[in-house]
């Protein structure tokens, strides 16, 4: 009877943590761009689409990691000198698909990285790479590392990339057509400093092209 009533008190006790915990978090709600689509999208062939009008995931996360830790921050690149815009254009918030607002990157595959400044606990990143018109970009690949070169405990939280071509993998993600929407990854509190996000080339042509990235975290416990 005494062991019963011991269980019954743990399991209690259990289920109260479980009640805080689930209330100490928050849908992530994004501040979208408004649709910029213009003309008729041309159709495309790519493997692993994903349906038209699949909707963003819903991401729990705690109420003091609702906040872009991303906004302000140093942006690096693979392609230094950009075609088209400033590389710190990536984090200032403008995430329109107007001209003016976007980083246009060189043919290939190409990566923007994101320095947080200091570790953080990351629960979610939204990127948006140019949304006025209908693409699709090639293996988009979102990762995380504890150092800027991504030597050390390098970890993929998103990857569409289905055939390897672009080395880091073959990913299961779904390829996607871009939207004022973006793309939000669930990065499920991972411990990292740098942020950084591949992409090669689109169904629109060879050049990348970054809008905005948000990264939302809370400084590491």
């Amino acid at each position: 009877m005494k062991k019963m009533m011991m269980l019954a008190a743990a399991a209690a006790v259990f289920a109260s943590a479980a009640t805080v915990y689930a209330q100490d978090k928050v849908e992530l709600k994004l501040d979208l761009p408004k649709p910029m689509f213009v003309g008729t999208p041309v159709p495309t062939k790519v493997p692993n689409l994903e349906p038209a009008g699949t909707k963003p995931p819903v991401i729990m996360v705690p109420k003091d990691a609702a906040v872009n830790v991303a906004k302000g921050k140093t942006v690096t690149a693979s392609d230094a000198l950009p075609v088209i815009g400033e590389l710190e254009m990536v984090t200032d918030g403008d995430k329109e698909a107007a001209d003016g607002s976007y980083v246009e990157l060189g043919p290939g595959l190409q990566w923007v990285q994101v320095d947080l400044g200091a570790v953080n606990e990351i629960y979610a990143i939204a990127f948006w790479h140019y949304h006025q018109q209908a693409r699709i970009y090639h293996d988009v690949i979102v990762q995380v590392a504890d150092d800027a070169d991504f030597l050390q405990n390098v970890r993929t939280l998103y990857n569409n990339d289905h055939d390897n071509s672009a080395g880091k993998g073959v990913g299961k993600d779904l390829a996607y057509v871009e939207v004022n929407t973006g793309r939000l990854v669930d990065a499920k509190g991972e411990k990292a400093r740098f942020v950084r996000l591949y992409s090669k080339g689109s169904t629109a042509g060879e050049m990348n092209h970054y809008i905005e990235v948000e990264v939302f975290g809370r400084a590491a416990k």
